[in-house]
């Protein structure tokens, strides 16, 4: 293949590792460049990956026991119909199924232990089709239980473990509202029996959260019937977008919530800390690459003759600066593919990986008892590993310029003087 001569000799000084100590030392130090490259992006993409599968893990358990969008009353009162409002909402092509809803806070009381909860009024032949946790429950017959007038409730793993409940022993819910008497106000009270425990992998639901039939929370709270609609969508990340068509088309009528709005905090917190652990990982990167201005700034110190010689052959200023930013580019683009095929092969197999370190070191680096999530995820993302690599590349395209423009100065007749 005949290639200009600036690719030829810049592949050539690449790969020059021969010919005296000093052409030696001057591979060895780009070597060190394209490894420092390929350490930094394969870093940035592992990191992302896990923090990634971090998110997507959470989420996920979230979503297993929340709708992903609600449509409530404002005040906290019974829907005057609630069919119409689900029929309405099913209109929109992305909602694929609904289902009524009570939820309030109460005390959950149990002896002299008491616990902070939300009760969640469901229909159990109708809440599966919305929410994953329903539809486990639902294939193990627990919902089944539920059935109304006979005050069943199903708690949290958590909640159980905290006020030592098994199925079969009985709960008292106290309303956050009482009722008026002569000798003043009462708490509203209700003892329930236990008729299961779930299990969705998430603290603040396991720890927080009971289940009972809707027609017994009607019943509880004193409304006509249930308070909101959950609904499930084709697509989780379609939610904020159809909570804001859903919006518009009942104006006032209902309040619109999705997934996304009731832990807002949570995933702006994620995505910060992605953020600042971009920056972190790229400065690295960053390093890394104008590693590569010390390399060429030797290489030309050392070729000047070599430059000397090229140039009363006829090479012009902008050849010489071609040749050494040849030479620096292929150094960014081997480190950059290096890193970026590094880094996929560890993110990939991280489910492997790292229980083969944890039994060689016999460590335990996400143990259950303090981390919701006992395996570490990866989630490789196009959006994140391109630009990864496109910034990779810029720097190190950057740091050829002020070599190769230095080796462009380069005068033939004083380079040749003491040769």
């Amino acid at each position: 293949m005949n290639w200009p001569y600036e690719l030829q000799i810049g592949w050539r000084y690449t790969r020059a590792g021969r010919g005296g100590r000093r052409n030696r030392f001057i591979s060895f130090i780009s070597g060190v460049s394209m490894l420092g490259i390929a350490l930094g992006v394969a870093a940035l993409i592992i990191v992302l990956s896990v923090m990634n599968g971090f998110q997507r893990e959470v989420r996920d358990r979230m979503l297993s026991v929340i709708s992903h969008v609600e449509l409530s009353s404002w005040q906290g009162d019974a829907l005057p119909d609630w069919q119409a409002v689900a029929a309405k909402a099913a209109l929109n092509p992305a909602v694929l199924a609904e289902a009524p809803f009570i939820s309030s806070q109460v005390l959950v009381a149990r002896g002299d232990e008491m616990r902070g909860a939300i009760v969640r009024g469901i229909d159990p032949a109708i809440e599966p089709k919305v929410t994953p946790l329903a539809a486990q429950l639902s294939r193990d017959g627990t919902l089944a239980r539920l059935q109304p007038g006979a005050f069943g409730v199903v708690v949290g793993v958590e909640l159980a473990r905290s006020l030592g409940l098994r199925e079969g022993d009985k709960l008292t819910l106290v309303a956050p509202t009482g009722e008026l008497t002569p000798a003043g106000v009462v708490p509203r009270l209700k003892q329930f029996t236990v008729v299961g425990i779930f299990n969705a992998g998430h603290y603040e639901y396991d720890s927080g959260m009971v289940l009972i039939h809707v027609q017994d929370a009607a019943r509880f709270f004193r409304v006509a019937g249930p308070t909101g609609v959950q609904l499930k969508l084709t697509d989780v990340n379609l939610a904020r977008q159809v909570g804001n068509e859903l919006a518009l088309s009942f104006g006032r009528e209902v309040h619109v919530s999705d997934w996304t709005r009731a832990n807002a905090n949570w995933f702006d917190a994620v995505q910060v800390e992605k953020r600042v652990m971009n920056i972190i990982l790229t400065l690295i990167v960053a390093v890394a690459a104008f590693n590569l201005v010390s390399t060429l700034v030797m290489t030309v110190t050392d070729k000047q003759a070599d430059i000397a010689i090229l140039r009363t052959l006829g090479a012009s200023p902008r050849s010489i600066m071609g040749v050494f930013m040849v030479q620096g580019a292929t150094s960014g683009v081997i480190g950059t593919l290096s890193g970026v095929l590094f880094g996929l092969l560890v993110a990939f197999n991280i489910d492997v990986i790292v229980p083969f370190i944890e039994r060689l070191l016999n460590v335990s680096f996400l143990p259950g008892s303090v981390y919701l999530i006992t395996r570490m995820p990866s989630d490789p993302q196009w959006s994140d590993i391109v630009p990864i690599a496109v910034t990779s590349l810029v720097l190190a395209f950057l740091a050829t310029l002020y070599p190769s423009w230095r080796a462009s100065r380069v005068q033939p007749a004083q380079a040749l003087r003491y040769e």
